[in-house]
């Protein structure tokens, strides 16, 4: 098991008042899972992609990736955690504008001290995964939105993490590259990829195998498809 959380809750203080964001979410994801959590906007599903990707910590209960206690993690090492183990994908790319697609998907490895040399042969490596070996010396403003995604999935998987997070991967792209990167995820998954999808898109979500529903907070389902 790649990811277990019992009973995860996640409150915001308001006021005098308290605002429970997520309400007693169990979750299991299995190693090489794939997996779309859907809901509408203010459900929840980005509060519970942030705590996943251990970008926030929850309020209370028990979260373990990879048998490690995230729950006892220091901000260093949740910062480790997310640079060896995971693999982002954002809605809205990220990258840095001024540096080219090498050495946007090369930055994680920058990071987490690998030697120039290796760092750029794996990074030429995920892009030509992701069909980019040709666009290696473009910048994301020569990129077309589709190639901008690309980049940033292979930028995500140059450190071979032990799961993959995608937040809204396709909504900021045509419907054309947005099938282009959802077969791309498809592809990454056969190969073994673990994968977890945020959408509140229910075609892109079937793509998944696995699929749950967020709504006020509290997790459902685990209908899976083939």
């Amino acid at each position: 098991m790649i990811l277990e959380m019992r009973d995860i809750c996640k409150d915001y203080p308001m006021g005098k008042s308290v605002n429970h964001i997520l309400k007693n979410i169990n979750l299991d994801v299995e190693e090489g899972e794939y997996l779309a959590i859907m809901g509408p906007s203010g459900s929840g599903k980005t509060t519970l992609m942030n705590l996943i990707g251990c970008l926030d910590v929850p309020t209370s209960g028990s979260y373990l990736l990879g048998g490690r206690d995230i729950t006892q993690c220091t901000n260093k090492q949740l910062a480790e955690v997310r640079n060896k183990e995971l693999g982002f994908v954002f809605q809205s790319f990220n990258l840095l504008p001024k540096l080219t697609a090498l050495d946007n998907v090369a930055l994680p490895l920058l990071y987490g001290g690998v030697k120039k040399a290796e760092r750029l042969e794996r990074a030429r490596a995920a892009l030509d995964t992701v069909g980019l070996s040709d666009r290696v010396d473009h910048r994301p403003d020569q990129l077309s939105g589709g190639q901008c995604q690309r980049v940033a999935i292979a930028r995500a998987i140059v450190g071979d993490p032990k799961l993959l997070l995608a937040d809204e991967p396709t909504g900021a792209l045509d419907s054309a590259s947005g099938a282009q990167v959802m077969e791309l995820f498809q592809q990454l998954h056969d190969k073994g990829s673990t994968i977890i999808m945020i959408t509140h898109d229910h075609n892109i979500a079937h793509h998944a195998h696995t699929i749950m529903t967020i709504r006020d907070g509290v997790l459902s389902g685990g209908d899976k498809y083939e």
